[in-house]
């Protein structure tokens, strides 16, 4: 206990620069007033006044619309539930795929309804098996299977005329790279019936235009009432009274979207967090992306702890090299490269696969954690079930920092796992 206590001291400390605002709580009306900053209108937007109540379960059939291919539409499964949004996999499709919808989108409705019109249930985009046996592999879905009662569905609401948002109105909307989020965020910019999201506290890679009839912005307040987890600002939150300008242009980070992990149908527990949105519990605060990591509080044997700081200082922002999130032996948390293996993780130094004088930027991953497996002979499986659910996403050399430092925290014997720390080809890391 009195290890993870001085964790969360030098968190703090690393986070000086941050607004007291990133308590365990986010409050929207201390946060409005810290930056001098007016929330979005209700009228403003396409959301019930009283959020719709969500009746829907885990394992209920309903149709949905093919979100890459919207003039099908498809058997879709209640694969998870959030607030007053659906976590939904079409039928014949894979789990990457999964996508939100809210209890009161029209992209939704009850089985029967596309028959009713004189329509056909489609195969997904993607469609696993030959398209011929589609027929019989509806039948079986559909057989025995829990419909979602017609009266769980909700009338989607009227569209708001005209586009009533100003530049700095504050609002909650959907991180549409990691969709199952919620975050504070402020209008950046106003054209047309368009409006530009920017995410407080971030620096650009997750900002977008949209309508201002987007189901995917919500006045402030909303998590609250729906129960849903709003996400607290990024750690570059202004608290000055120009925070309402914005920069206006997304920046060109280039950030993999994330799954969720295989096995959890419902939200994963920790939902995904960002770093600085929420640390995991016992992990120190994540560096802001682009910049290169503080030291981050490592083991108790020191010799250990040097070593591993002065490895890590090589390994600096500076690659847009892509690496695929991808799910954890029990063991290990682990990633691959298109050069490394699976269940190894490469990392490469600055300067590889970098063209001309490109931005600096540095790759962002997350690496899930399975935590009901054989941990093996180096690790102690309690300790492996205390760890969070997954590390970042965040710059690939801190999330690797930390993956490889809840390792060694997990060890019976430390060194014997810093030990399977070897040099790989490039000059970089690779852990297996």
């Amino acid at each position: 206990d009195s290890k993870n206590i001085k964790k969360e001291k030098d968190g703090k400390n690393q986070q000086g620069n941050i607004p007291s605002l990133k308590s365990e709580q986010f409050n929207w009306d201390d946060y409005l007033k810290e930056t001098e900053s007016v929330a979005a209108p209700l009228h403003c937007f396409r959301q019930s006044r009283i959020p719709p109540t969500n009746d829907f379960k885990v394992g209920m059939k309903l149709e949905a619309h093919d979100p890459r291919n919207v003039t099908s539409v498809c058997i879709a499964t209640v694969i998870g539930i959030t607030g007053a949004r659906l976590r939904l996999r079409l039928d014949g499709s894979d789990n990457k795929n999964d996508f939100w919808r809210l209890v009161d989108s029209s992209d939704i409705q009850p089985i029967g309804t596309c028959e009713k019109k004189g329509g056909m249930l489609q195969p997904p985009l993607g469609f696993q098996m030959n398209a011929s046996s589609w027929p019989m592999f509806l039948l079986r879905t559909l057989n025995g299977a829990e419909m979602a009662p017609a009266a769980f569905f909700k009338k989607e609401p009227p569209k708001p005329v005209p586009n009533c948002f100003k530049v700095g109105m504050k609002l909650e909307a959907i991180d549409r790279k990691n969709p199952y989020l919620i975050c504070p965020a402020t209008i950046g910019d106003v054209k047309g019936d368009e409006v530009f999201v920017t995410f407080d506290g971030w620096r650009g890679a997750f900002d977008y235009w949209c309508r201002c009839d987007s189901r995917d912005i919500f006045p402030v307040g909303w998590c609250s009432l729906t129960g849903d987890a709003l996400q607290p600002p990024g750690n570059n939150v202004s608290i000055t009274k120009s925070s309402a300008k914005i920069q206006s242009s997304p920046s060109k980070v280039t950030r993999r979207s994330m799954q969720s992990p295989q096995k959890s149908a419902p939200v994963p527990a920790q939902r995904g967090r960002k770093p600085g949105r929420g640390k995991p519990p016992g992990q120190s605060a994540v560096p802001k992306k682009g910049r290169s990591p503080k030291n981050i509080p490592l083991t108790k044997s020191t010799s250990h702890t040097e070593n591993l700081k002065t490895r890590k200082k090589s390994l600096k922002p500076g690659k847009k090299k892509k690496i695929l999130p991808e799910q954890l032996t029990p063991a290990s948390p682990s990633h691959s490269s298109s050069e490394g293996d699976s269940g190894t993780m490469q990392i490469l130094k600055d300067g590889i696969s970098l063209s001309g004088a490109t931005a600096a930027v540095i790759s962002t991953v997350c690496v899930y954690v399975n935590k009901h497996g054989n941990s093996g002979p180096h690790l102690d499986k309690k300790k492996v079930q205390q760890l969070p659910d997954h590390f970042g996403p965040g710059p690939v050399n801190v999330v690797l920092q930390q993956a490889v430092q809840a390792c060694v925290d997990c060890a019976y014997q430390s060194k014997t796992v810093f030990g399977f720390l070897k040099s790989g080809h490039h000059g970089g890391e690779v852990i297996t």
